[in-house]
């Protein structure tokens, strides 16, 4: 349901033109069980992300496409799962299609199912609701920070669709699927031949959401089709300003976002930019995956993570740090503070702390100890002093990249450490691009 979206996010004109009208009447937020949440991924506000576009940093945006029928009040699972981001440093852009089975770890909810994350926020009164969770279990599974959200219906996804006059696919496999979900929680048989097809709304939510063939991968390689098919059209159509309330009207509350006018602005100017050439597609298909069946008789996808962990840093690579920030090492300064430092692996990477104590040893640090963090979820490092020691403060949040707001003090005259570094995920993903 969300390759509409994408499509559009693409094209840069038409998302503009659409979506901008609707954000409008849009309200603007196997790993080890997590029994805390931690701090909820905060979203550029409209300024901020012109500065980001000005600086040329990379913009994450989660579609999501939920299994709504009709007027249901919710709360609902996700049927689609997309993470794209917009790299305006190279004019190109990226996606990846998740399974909506892949068993991964929701904070402060433990082990489940990733299409799970968006009820159970909704459910449990989550701060933000179900798209802030879902989120937050995108962020902390993948490694990538999610900066907004675009929320679409099977209603909102039919609608687009017909808005911009339907799509044209090659349909490479034909279609029959006997247990196509219908709308009244029952099952209807849909075909769809092979070849070149033309498709309205509701033959290509069909394409994009029967399990036909091997189930939810095979239909995430359809749902990137739809994307292309989508993006295509929007690309040939000269759509005036004048449809906007018309798009409005017929798209109503199906389309649901936390951007404003201002960052659609901002990112559909770098979406025209974009050759289609330069647009990045993977999955996380069953090569990544292995398939069980829990104790619950559900049947989920277990993730080899070193092998998603490469995937994901090949579509959306860490940006290469700069050196000017990075100050000369002192070996009479670290002498004189003598401050001993704790590493911690906040990650699922084996050995991260083990080998960044080494790594700092070598330096001529004091790396007293290094260990596992309490959590595995850690999506950024953090730097804790206990003790003033401000050039080794200095110098170690330039070596391992700790952002100013992640370098925290918190007095303790007795503590073992005069610092704990906890490694996250972005200080991961630097690591094995070096290695």
């Amino acid at each position: 349901m969300a390759a509409i979206v994408v499509g559009a996010l693409y094209s840069g004109y038409l998302y503009f033109a659409t979506v901008r009208a609707l954000v409008a009447r849009t309200h603007s937020p196997f790993a080890e069980s997590v029994a805390q949440a931690g701090s909820e991924p905060v979203r550029a506000s409209a300024p901020e992300l012109a500065q980001v576009v000005e600086q040329r940093e990379r913009v994450n945006v989660l579609l999501l496409g939920i299994d709504q029928r009709g007027d249901e009040p919710g709360p609902w699972r996700t049927d689609t799962i997309i993470l794209v981001s917009i790299d305006p440093t190279s004019n190109s852009a990226a996606m990846l299609s998740v399974p909506r089975d892949l068993w991964v770890t929701i904070p402060a909810f433990g082990e489940s199912r990733i299409n799970m994350a968006h009820l159970l926020g909704d459910q449990h009164d989550y701060p933000g609701g179900g798209v802030a969770l879902a989120k937050k279990t995108v962020w902390y599974s993948l490694g990538v920070p999610v900066d907004y959200y675009v929320r679409v219906n099977f209603t909102g996804f039919e609608r687009l669709i017909d808005a911009i006059g339907g799509l044209t696919i090659n349909v490479e496999k034909a279609i029959y699927d006997k247990e196509f979900p219908d709308n009244s929680y029952g099952t209807m048989t849909i075909e769809i031949p092979a070849g070149i097809q033309q498709m309205d709304g509701a033959t290509a939510l069909q394409y994009a959401r029967s399990r036909h063939g091997t189930g939810d991968f095979d239909r995430m390689t359809r749902q990137q089709a739809v994307l292309l098919a989508a993006r295509d059209k929007v690309m040939s159509l000269d759509i005036p300003l004048s449809r906007i309330p018309q798009l409005l009207e017929l798209a109503g509350d199906s389309v649901k976002t936390d951007m404003s006018i201002e960052d659609l602005i901002k990112l559909a100017e770098i979406a025209k930019r974009i050759d289609r050439s330069r647009i990045r597609y993977g999955v996380i298909d069953g090569s990544l995956t292995t398939t069980v069946v829990t104790p619950e008789n559900w049947m989920v996808e277990v993730p080899d993570w070193d092998r998603v962990r490469q995937l994901v840093n090949d579509l959306f690579p860490s940006p290469v740090p700069s050196a000017a920030p990075t100050p000369s090492l002192s070996a009479s300064l670290l002498a004189s503070e003598k401050a001993r430092v704790v590493l911690e692996n906040g990650t699922l990477v084996p050995g991260l702390a083990q080998r960044t104590a080494e790594l700092l040893k070598a330096q001529g640090f004091s790396a007293v100890r290094y260990e596992n963090a309490d959590r595995f979820d850690h999506a950024e490092t953090l730097l804790v002093s206990h003790a003033d020691k401000p050039y080794t403060t200095q110098v170690l949040a330039a070596q391992l990249g700790v952002s100013p707001e992640n370098i925290r003090s918190a007095a303790e005259p007795d503590a073992s450490a005069d610092m704990v570094i906890i490694l996250g995920r972005d200080y991961a993903q630097r690591e094995s691009q070096r290695r």
